[in-house]
This record gives structure tokens, C-alpha cells and sequence, in this order.
């Protein structure tokens, strides 16, 4: 059939459509921003964009005939050109989420992977694993992964990865996407307080978690870490899967580490899997299963976050076959994920990172792991509060303890943030600035630098290309 999707840039729409391609449907698309890496990735699947929602591209002569389906993303609303003329017409159309359940994900092994963070970096290496194992499993994946050449495949086996959003799903359906999935393997990363452009309070985040966890078979398996009190929580609600829970424990700190803020008040039994680290970024870790060591992790990644990460995917992949020893080396060649710590440049011994946290705890995380390798090396953060929970400033009291591993901190506030931003400086524990200009930024950044120097741009977006910026200002005036 023909099927058009509304939305069709983001990251879920458009691996979405790359999937409905391959099942042979003809697919063509519309969004308010067609730009890469999406519409590359689009563009080479032979998927036809058009820019805008101007209905009049529904219509012949611009299509041959009017779509047989049209799937709606989350990000249309009432009002949209498009959506209204989908409506008066009495074109038969579908949400995203509900789409995949019915043509892609019926009769898969579905492994899910939930979470506040860490979805698309754990969702990217739970593929990994199986596909290193032989698995050659389907996946959709809300990120570019550098292991794979595009977002989103069905794959040759019963085996599919799904990263698993609790965003809602479309205008006519609030649900969480996760929901429609029919996961049989769940990995619950962690779970704190975001979106609140679209959740009120932690409590309504986990209450669609439990829905999720309600459509989970008894012949499942549920995986989390073992001191996260908000998805205590949720099981405690009821749960009728078996479950696993783990932990990264830190010897050198006899602490019990995990990314989520909420750990210090919730203490748990000992989980069954553990992650020893081995080194203190994280680059090298040992997993244990009922405190007995069955595999070692060496790889390129670093900070605890990714620790936690690693060890759930391997258990997930436990789950349908690949023993920890194998998924511990697919780690090892784990090449990571587009906009996660990548490193875009290393320009006069200066490195530039492309970091795509915009919450708190993700922030810090982040910044302990690049402390925790570099050791006394200067790092420079900038951070753009870009994220709908961000520019509400939910998440504005706990902005100054998140950067405490950094020397020098530049904010940028954009004209849409809702709240002004000097406090967050003015209260820094570190030395901090305020900009409202991209090229003061950058001038601020360069002259910040020095031999060594670590330079960590953090945001969600694309923030005004400061990036090549950067590195070309970098590049062209030696220091």
C-alpha cells in the first residue's frame, strides 16, 4: 500500500518508514524540517520527503492517488494543515507505535529497552550483541549507532530490539509507545522526573511504566537495576514476570554506583548480576553473576552510566542464548553511539565531544566518566538547555551539582528558555558563565583553552552548528 507519514524526520518516524519500506509498501513523507542525518538515511531508502504540511500534497496531482494509510507522529497536533485534511477526508490513519505492533513486531521475540537514560546506547549494544552472536536481529533504534549502517532493520530472525519511549504516542492516543510493543524482554534502565511537557509528576511517568509492565508475559524477564526506588516502586504495584536486577559496584569508593540521584535513599537486597569495575572510567569491568565473575568487559567506553548499560544489555542477551562471555566480547567492539561522548575533532591536543545530555543526571554521569578517564586535564562543558523539561526549568535547582567535575562551565540560554539562567551561574561550584551568542561562546571557549584540554558541548539539538564552529575557529588560529 501507499503509506504517508506525517512527521516522518524524527528519529523514531524515520526509522519507522525505513521499515515499512522494506516490507515493499510505497512510503513518502512530510516534516517541518527535512535535514540530515534523517533524511540521508531516508533519501537513500528511496523514500520521497516533501517540506511542509501543505495537504495539497496528499492530493493528485501531486500523489497519483490519495494514501491508503497515513501514520501520524507524536509531534503533530490538531490544527496541523495536514492532520486536519487527513480527518475531513476519512483517510484511514494509524500512530506510529500502533503501526509497528501490527505489521513488524507480531510474532518477534521483542526485547525492549526502557528508561529516563541510556535507551538508545543500550538498545544500540543489546543489537550489537545478537548481531555479533549471529542473531541478525530486527531493530529500531531512536539514534545513528556506529555499528550498523542505518536506524531501524526487520532482520532475518524472530529476534527484535526496540528502544522503547514512553513519550506519548499520537494526539488521539496518550499512551506511552512502550505499551504497543508486546515485549517479552524488558530492560528498565532507570527512572526519574522529564518530560513534564507531558507528564505532571513522577507518579504519572510511573504509572505508564506499569502499564508496560502489565503486558509482559509470565514467560518473560524484566530487568533493572537493583537500587532505583522510583522503579521499586512500579514492580511493587504488581509484576507477574520473573526478575533480574543489577548493580556496578566501585571498590575503591565501597559504594554501590548508579546514575540515578534517587539511589541514597533506597537500598535493596544484593542484586544477582554485579559490574566490578576494574577501572575507575569504567573502561574495564568485570560481570558477576550470583558473585561469581563469568565475564570481563575492556572497551572504549567509560563513565558508570555506560557500566550500567553494558551489563543489562548482556543479561537481556542472556535471555534468548548468547551466553555473558560472548556479549562481553560484542562490548568490545562496541563502537558507540552518534552524539553520545563522540569525539568530533582533536584539534592542537584540544578534543571536542558532541554530547547529547539535556537532564541532570545525565550531565553528571557524563562528566565523571570524561573525569574519571582524564584525570587532572582541564574540561570545558557547554551546555544548552534545549529539552522541553529543561526550558521549563523543572530541573534548574539540581543544574549546579551536575557539572561539579568540570573546571569551567558555559551556559547558553536561548531565546525560548522560560526562565532566566543567572542563578544557575551565579551559585555554580565551579567557575561558570552566562552567554546569549554563539560567537562569544566560542570566542569564551577558545580563550578557556589550553594544552589538553577537554571540551564537552551538550545539548539535544542542533545549537546553532556550534560544533563546526568551534573546531573551525580551533583549526584555523593555532594556540
Amino acid at each position: 500500500m501507499h503509506i504517508h507519514i506525517l512527521g516522518i524526520c524524527g528519529t523514531f518516524m524515520g526509522s519507522l518508514a525505513q521499515l515499512a519500506k522494506a516490507l515493499g509498501h510505497r512510503v513518502t513523507g512530510s516534516d517541518a524540517n527535512v535535514y540530515p542525518p534523517m533524511s540521508t538515511q531516508l533519501e537513500q531508502a528511496g523514500i520521497e520527503l516533501i517540506q511542509g504540511f501543505d495537504p495539497m500534497y496528499l492530493q493528485p496531482p501531486h500523489m497519483a492517488q490519495t494514501p491508503d494509510l497515513v501514520i501520524i507522529g507524536n509531534a503533530m497536533s490538531r490544527g496541523n494543515a495536514s492532520v486536519e485534511y487527513v480527518l475531513n477526508q476519512g483517510i484511514a490513519y494509524t500512530s506510529g507505535p500502533q503501526w509497528l505492533r501490527d505489521h513488524v513486531l507480531q510474532g518477534k521475540w521483542v526485547m525492549a529497552v526502557a528508561g529516563t537514560h541510556g535507551k538508545t546506547t543500550t538498545s544500540s549494544m543489546l543489537a550489537w550483541i545478537l548481531e555479533y552472536a549471529g542473531m541478525e536481529p530486527g531493530y529500531l533504534i531512536g539514534g545513528v549507532t556506529k555499528n550498523f549502517p542505518t536506524s531501524a532493520r526487520l532482520g532475518n530472525t524472530p529476534f527484535f530490539v526496540v528502544e522503547a519511549d514512553e513519550y506519548d504516542s499520537a494526539f488521539f492516543d496518550k499512551r506511552s509507545k512502550f505499551v504497543h510493543y508486546n515485549a517479552r524482554t524488558v530492560i528498565l534502565n532507570n527512572l526519574e522526573f522529564d518530560h513534564a511537557d507531558i507528564f505532571p509528576d513522577l507518579a504519572a511517568i510511573q504509572k505508564q511504566f506499569h502499564h508496560l509492565i502489565r503486558t509482559v508475559p509470565s514467560n518473560g524477564l524484566i530487568i533493572s537495576p537493583g537500587n532505583d526506588k522510583a522503579l521499586a516502586e512500579v514492580i511493587q504495584q504488581g509484576c507477574w514476570t520473573p526478575q533480574q536486577q543489577f548493580a556496578v559496584i566501585n571498590e575503591n569508593s565501597n559504594d554501590e554506583s548508579s546514575p540515578v540521584e534517587n539511589k541514597a535513599e533506597w537500598q535493596a537486597p544484593t542484586p544477582e548480576w554485579q559490574a566490578k569495575l576494574l577501572a575507575a572510567d569504567g573502561s574495564s569491568f568485570a560481570v558477576l553473576h550470583n558473585g561469581e565473575e563469568v565475564a570481563q568487559v575492556n572497551w572504549e567506553q567509560t563513565g558508570i552510566h555506560n557500566v550500567n548499560n553494558g551489563l543489562a544489555a548482556i543479561i537481556a542477551a542472556r535471555h534468548v542464548g548468547v551466553t555473558p562471555e560472548h556479549g562481553a566480547k560484542a562490548l568490545e567492539q562496541f563502537s558507540g553511539v552518534k552524539r553520545r561522548m563522540e569525539i568530533l575533532a582533536d584539534v592542537h591536543s584540544i578534543k571536542v565531544y558532541d554530547d547529547f545530555a539535556h537532564h541532570p543526571t545525565a550531565i553528571k554521569t557524563t562528566l565523571a566518566g570524561l573525569r574519571a578517564k582524564v584525570g587532572d586535564q582541564k574540561i570545558i562543558a557547554i551546555i544548552e538547555p534545549r529539552s522541553n523539561t529543561m526550558r521549563m526549568g523543572v530541573h534548574k535547582n539540581a543544574l549546579n551539582q551536575s557539572v561539579t567535575d568540570a573546571d569551567d562551565v558555559l551556559w547558553y540560554q536561548p531565546a525560548n528558555v522560560d526562565w532566566a539562567m543567572d542563578e544557575v551561574v551565579n551559585k555554580s561550584p565551579v567557575p561558570a558563565k552566562l552567554l546569549r551568542d554563539l560567537d562569544e561562546l566560542i570566542h569564551c571557549a577558545i580563550s578557556l583553552s589550553e594544552a589538553n584540554t577537554h571540551i564537552v558541548i551538550m545539548s539535544n539539538g542542533g545549537f546553532g552548528g556550534v560544533h563546526q564552529k568551534l573546531i573551525d575557529h580551533l583549526t584555523k588560529h593555532a594556540l
